[in-house]
């Protein structure tokens, strides 16, 4: 059995099944409605399912050309659990020495008596990942063997697959320092304890038969907390050290999200295997660093795995051609794991036919990535495909709707006006008179818990089960009990609660001209939370009112203001899969004026407060710091464009969260909004701190509880968390909400969640002598 690499591979595969299996077994799991064998069943049928249907598309199932990369929530935590490097207060879960699933899980997802790992975004994807707490003392060890059982089992079934974990530079740079670590203190300082147990699992790995091992390196694509020159190094040394193991599989780092840049002959120079590089996104490297490589197998990721259109088989050829002239060894891979694109266009039967000729989902990027590979070699192979490939980009670049003279001559005519608010005093004077809120107002970011019944009737009125009116007639009596909740609670905003909206970007697609929803299009954002992005193909337009009937019910329901609910222009644009036929700074304009002319339509049946969601702000900030600047210009715009219409009456809300925020704090200032909601519960108001040292003015409510998991938390633990903030801002600029919508929850869990911050707010304001 060779174990020379194969000549065409993927990073990954959709984990979360065909039609969301592991979703509902892990779901089924910690309901208690299913035990722990059964759980393992569904999990060990999916990968094998998945490792045949590999096959079936014409990877080999002998030549560990199929990764190994599922998980039961997230693969960050995977190798944190392997490694044993759990924070000091989850210490108790190991049982002899090994941490199993209902740890693992508690590690996700908290319990009663503490909360779970922080969690953020993964590079600039819609993924998001669990940040592992190291310091000091945190002992490391060999805490599971679900790696190497994995392997087995497929092996077993016939398939020598390819083991992947976290590599150790990564996994320690993405690692926050623990609570009680001294201030100052990097985890990276301890990369020299940590690298006997990648060792040592390879050496184990290499026992049980495994011919190659991925070891994923993305951070290396990324401006870190140490300089290029130190991460260098750092990285030769690490390479060198693993490299140098006798008893080993073969090593493939992964390098995915952009260019390694100055980090190629770093890593060249050790006797790493093989060396994957993400040459969609990050490009050709130069001649002089190819060279470098030797003997090295260059893994090209030339298929986009993070978007979904059909890749220019022409362009990918061009470049394999010029790798080929000074490559010796080379291979054809995606540019990323391909969990951020759903399984199959094949599956996609209500989308329009011509659509559909235009994508390219998980099963067709495998299919892409054998057609480029049989270029290795031969030159003129896939000469027929190529001409279809060129024939299909030109059908697109001219269908109808791709390019609308009336949206395009709206963007031409935009003026500095256009994206200018009065300046936020006058508007704050004009504002608290309006609303005469109390002093730490209280309100939620905008869902709340979606219930079967709520699900059921949106599926019905979509099958034509039930008619438009009995459908509408069941949303309000929703919204009238959401706005009933909130009033005796006590809170002092409300929202309507989102009853008619299936996911915050997709119910804007529907309603809007150049976007397409899918029906099985699922991807996995966290956990066991999958979404569907929509698919933005062609100009944007509004063709009527989305929001407004809703809204004005809603309000018409309580004598306390009801915030309108928007999904901002780069939120939509990072949750959907956009088109790559122009900027996103273009596409964001378009979106932008659809979102001020809803605003507009609110505003003209006296919504008092708007709020324009911008959770995915941070999530496109690219990776390197050179190419900032420009997209935190142009997404700051975007969002000024949608909100700079509003009158100053008109209180303007955004929310952000998922990410680490303390690098874009000016252009959160930037966007000129009244109010901020930022996502702070589980990083225990870290962002309260960098607000501060901004000199942040506006109003701003960091989250005091965390919706990501399900315990409940205590007044007292909101009441320090509020506390935190009032010591670091002014009173006057606070608001007290969850860190995200209730979407996900429980109404049990969020009904005493939510009496508690009302309870946490009385509190403090009985502290302060507030008069409310």
């Amino acid at each position: 059995m060779s174990h020379e690499f194969p000549t065409a591979t993927i990073n990954g595969y959709p984990r979360i099944g065909r039609r969301r299996e592991l979703k509902r077994a892990v779901e089924a799991y910690w309901d208690g409605t299913t035990d722990a064998p059964e759980l393992h069943r569904v999990a060990t049928q999916l990968r094998l399912d998945t490792y045949r249907h590999l096959v079936r598309r014409g990877l080999g199932p002998h030549d560990s050309s199929i990764p190994a990369t599922f998980s039961y929530y997230d693969q960050v935590l995977d190798t944190a659990v392997a490694l044993g490097a759990v924070p000091e207060r989850f210490s108790d879960l190991f049982d002899d020495g090994t941490l199993g699933l209902d740890a693992y899980f508690t590690l996700a997802r908290g319990d009663s008596k503490r909360a779970p790992l922080e969690m953020t975004k993964w590079f600039d994807s819609n993924y998001h990942y669990l940040v592992p707490e190291i310091g000091p003392a945190t002992p490391f060890r060999l805490a599971n063997r679900w790696i190497e059982d994995t392997f087995v089992e497929a092996l077993e079934s016939g398939f020598t697959t390819r083991p992947v974990l976290i590599g150790p530079v990564t996994f320690l740079l993405l690692s926050k320092a623990c609570s009680s670590a001294p201030e100052g203190f990097d985890p990276l300082e301890r990369l020299d304890d940590l690298l006997p147990l990648y060792g040592e699992l390879l050496e184990r790995l290499k026992t049980a038969g495994a011919q190659w091992v991925q070891l994923e390196e993305p951070a290396l694509t990324a401006d870190q907390r140490i300089s290029p020159e130190e991460l260098a190094t750092v990285t030769t040394s690490v390479y060198t050290r693993l490299a140098a193991c006798q008893q080993r599989p073969k090593l493939l780092v992964t390098t995915s999200y952009g260019s390694l840049g100055p980090l190629l002959p770093a890593l060249a120079g050790t006797a790493i295997d093989a060396l994957h590089l993400d040459i969609f996104k990050g490009g050709l490297p130069s001649t002089d660093d190819l060279a470098e490589l030797g003997e090295t197998v260059l893994v090209a990721g030339l298929v986009d795995g993070h978007n979904v259109w059909k890749a220019d088989l022409s362009l990918g050829a061009r470049r394999l051609a010029r790798l080929e002239a000074v490559t010796r060894n080379l291979s054809v891979s995606t540019s990323t794991s391909l969990q951020h694109v759903p399984h199959d266009v094949e599956d996609e039967s209500g989308l329009p036919p011509r659509l559909r000729t235009w994508l390219a989902f998980a099963d067709q990027k495998v299919d892409e990535t054998l057609t480029l590979a049989r270029l290795v070699g031969n030159p003129h192979a896939i000469d027929q495909e190529i001409n279809e490939s060129d024939r299909i980009l030109g059908e697109r670049s001219t269908a109808d709707g791709v390019r609308r003279t009336d949206v395009r001559a709206r963007i031409a005519a935009l003026a500095p006006a256009d994206f200018t608010r009065s300046p936020y005093p006058l508007r704050q004077l004009v504002q608290t008179k309006a609303l005469r809120l109390p002093l730490l107002p209280t309100t939620t970011i905008g869902s709340f818990p979606q219930t079967p019944a709520v699900r059921s009737a949106r599926a019905r009125v979509k099958n034509g089960r039930i008619a438009l009116s009995a459908y509408t007639a069941i949303m309000k009596e929703e919204i009238r009990s959401v706005i009933e909740l909130q009033d005796n609670l006590g809170l002092d905003v409300l929202v309507h609660g989102e009853p008619e909206r299936n996911d915050m970007v997709q119910y804007f697609a529907e309603n809007l001209d150049g976007f397409a929803v899918t029906e099985y299009g699922w991807v996995q954002s966290y956990g066991s939370r999958c979404t569907r992005p929509s698919i933005l193909w062609g100009d944007v337009h509004r063709p009527t009112p989305i929001t407004v009937e809703w809204t004005q019910y809603a309000q018409s329901l309580s004598t306390k203001p009801v915030k309108g609910m928007l999904t901002g222009p780069v939120t939509i644009l990072a949750w959907s899969f956009v088109r790559d036929d122009q900027s996103l700074d273009e596409t964001a304009r378009q979106v932008a004026l659809a979102l001020r002319d809803e605003i507009a339509d609110l505003e003209d049946v006296g919504t008092p407060i708007i709020q324009v969601d911008e959770p995915a702000l941070r999530e496109l900030l690219p990776l390197r710091e050179v190419d900032r600047a420009e997209y935190l210009d142009w997404s700051v715009k975007a969002f000024r464009l949608a909100t700079s219409g509003a009158g100053d009456r008109t209180q303007i809300h955004t929310h952000l969260c998922y990410s680490e925020f303390g690098q874009i704090i000016g252009a959160i200032d930037a966007l000129d909004a009244d109010v901020t909601s930022i996502e702070a519960a589980r990083s225990r108001m870290e962002v309260v701190a960098d607000l501060a040292a901004h000199g942040y003015g506006r109003g701003v409510g960091p989250g005091v509880y965390d919706i990501h998991s399900p315990r409940i938390p205590e007044a007292e633990e909101i009441a320090s968390l509020l506390e935190t903030a009032v010591q670091n801002l002014p009173e006057r600029q606070l608001w007290v909400n969850p860190d995200c919508g209730l979407k996900t929850r429980g109404y049990a869990e969020t009904t005493a969640s939510l009496a508690n911050l009302v309870e946490a707010v009385s509190q403090i304001r009985e502290r302060m002598g507030a008069s409310v």
